[in-house]
C-alpha cells in the first residue's frame, strides 16, 4: 500500500519536538517528502542545533510512519541556524548570526558559570559558538575556559579570538595582567566592550554569548541600545534579594525592546554529597514564579553543587568535564530550549530584500 503526502504529514504531526513543543511536521516542507515505491523519504530541518536530539526524533518519526503504513520510510533530521532580527535601527554583525546576552541583576548568582556552560552546550550540539566576557572590572571567562595569552592581530586593527574547548572567546582578561585592575570610568568601559565585540574577527558564529556584568549600569544600557542582540537570558537564584535585582534587569531589557529569551534559576537545590538530603538553601521556585509573572520562558534550574564550582575553577566547566553528568544534562536541556526559542524569533530580512531602484520615466 502506497502512502500519500497528506498521510506522511498526519503521521509526523503525532511526533513532538520536545524543546520547541512543535509538531515535527512543521519542520518539513512538501518538497522534503519524496514518495516512491512505497518507501517515503522525509527530511526535517530544525532551526537550531540538534546533535544529540536528531537520532531520537528520527526514530520516533520512523515509528509513526510505520504505524501509518510505511515501515520502510527513511527520515533525516537536519538543522540550520538562521540570522534573527535585532533591535530596530541595528544590523546583525556580518560573521555572527545571533548574539545572546546573559545577564543578572546582581553578582554572585553564577551568571558567568551559566553563560560559559550554555555556550559549551550549544557547541556540543554542533553549533559554532563563542563567548564574549563583558565584565570589564571582573573578567572570569579566561579562568573558566582555562586559556590565557594575548589575542593576535594580523592588521593592527582587529584581533583574533582565543579558543578554549571549541569556543571562540575574547575578554579584557586576555588584554591586561590577571592581577591588574581596570580602573576606568564608564565611557572607557563601554568603548573597550564595543571594541572587543566589533574588532574581534569572530569566525562564522551561529551564537555569540555575551556574559554581561551584574547590574543595569552604563554597559548594560550600551548593550541594550547599541549591540544587535536577538534577546537576553536572565540568571537568578531563588532568593528574594536576588529576584528583586533580576526583575530590574529583566525590566531594563523590556524597556528597550530586547526580547527575554528565558529565565534560569541557579543554585536551586543542594544535594548533600554524604547523605543525599535535598535542601533549598536559597528558597524554592522563585525563578519559575518570576517567569510566570513576566510571561517569560522558563528555561530550567541548576543545582548548588560543589562539582560545578570545582570544574569551572579548574578551567573545565561541567559540560566538558563531565558530559554525562546531571549538571551537564541540565545545561544542555537549557541550551536546547534557548536555541529553540531563538529559532522561533522573526528572521532578519535586511539582507534578503532587493534594493529599491528608482528609474527616471521613459519618454
Amino acid at each position: 500500500m502506497s502512502i500519500t503526502t497528506a498521510q506522511v504529514r498526519a503521521a509526523l504531526r503525532a511526533v513532538t519536538e520536545p524543546f520547541s513543543g512543535r509538531e515535527l511536521a512543521s519542520f518539513v516542507k512538501d518538497s522534503d517528502i519524496i514518495l516512491g515505491g512505497g518507501a517515503p523519504s522525509v527530511t526535517a530541518t530544525l532551526g537550531y542545533p540538534a546533535g544529540f536530539t536528531a537520532g531520537p526524533l528520527e526514530d520516533a518519526a520512523r515509528q509513526a510512519l510505520a504505524a501509518a503504513g510505511a515501515p520502510d520510510a527513511t527520515v533525516a533530521v537536519k538543522w540550520s541556524v538562521g540570522t534573527h532580527a535585532v533591535q530596530r535601527g541595528l544590523k546583525p554583525l556580518p560573521t555572527v548570526r545571533n548574539i545572546i546576552a546573559v545577564a543578572s541583576g546582581k553578582g554572585g548568582v553564577g551568571k558567568s558559570t551559566t553563560a560559559v556552560n550554555l555556550a559549551l552546550a550549544l557547541s556540543a550540539e554542533g553549533a559554532r559558538a563563542g563567548i564574549l566576557d563583558a565584565d570589564i572590572y571582573g573578567p572570569s571567562v579566561p579562568t573558566m575556559l582555562g586559556i590565557s595569552g594575548r589575542p593576535a592581530s594580523h592588521d593592527n586593527k582587529t584581533m583574533e579570538p582565543l579558543e578554549g574547548h571549541g569556543l571562540q572567546a575574547n575578554s579584557i582578561g586576555f588584554l591586561i595582567d590577571a592581577d591588574a585592575p581596570a580602573i576606568w570610568r564608564g565611557p572607557m568601559v563601554t568603548q573597550a566592550f564595543e571594541q572587543m565585540l566589533r574588532q574581534t574577527n569572530w569566525r562564522d558564529l551561529d551564537y555569540l554569548i555575551i556574559d554581561m556584568p551584574p547590574g543595569t549600569g552604563d554597559l548594560a544600557l550600551t548593550l541594550a541600545q547599541k549591540v544587535p542582540v536577538v534577546g537576553a537570558v536572565i540568571v537568578t537564584t531563588p532568593q528574594d534579594l536576588a529576584l528583586q535585582d533580576a526583575r530590574k534587569g529583566l525590566r531594563m531589557f523590556q524597556k528597550v525592546d530586547v526580547p527575554i529569551l528565558g529565565i534560569v534559576e541557579n543554585m536551586a537545590v543542594h544535594i548533600c554529597s554524604q547523605c543525599g538530603h535535598a535542601e533549598h538553601i536559597f528558597g524554592e521556585g522563585g525563578g519559575q514564579r518570576m517567569a510566570e509573572q513576566y510571561q517569560a520562558p522558563w528555561l530550567g534550574s541548576l543545582p548548588l553543587a560543589m562539582d560545578i564550582r570545582a570544574q569551572t575553577d579548574a578551567g573545565r566547566p561541567s559540560v566538558v568535564a563531565d558530559p554525562d553528568g546531571e549538571a551537564a544534562r541540565r545545561y544542555r536541556d537549557i541550551a536546547r530550549r534557548l536555541a529553540a526559542g531563538v529559532a522561533a524569533l522573526p528572521r532578519d530580512m535586511a539582507g534578503r530584500l532587493p534594493p529599491v531602484v528608482v528609474q527616471p520615466p521613459t519618454t
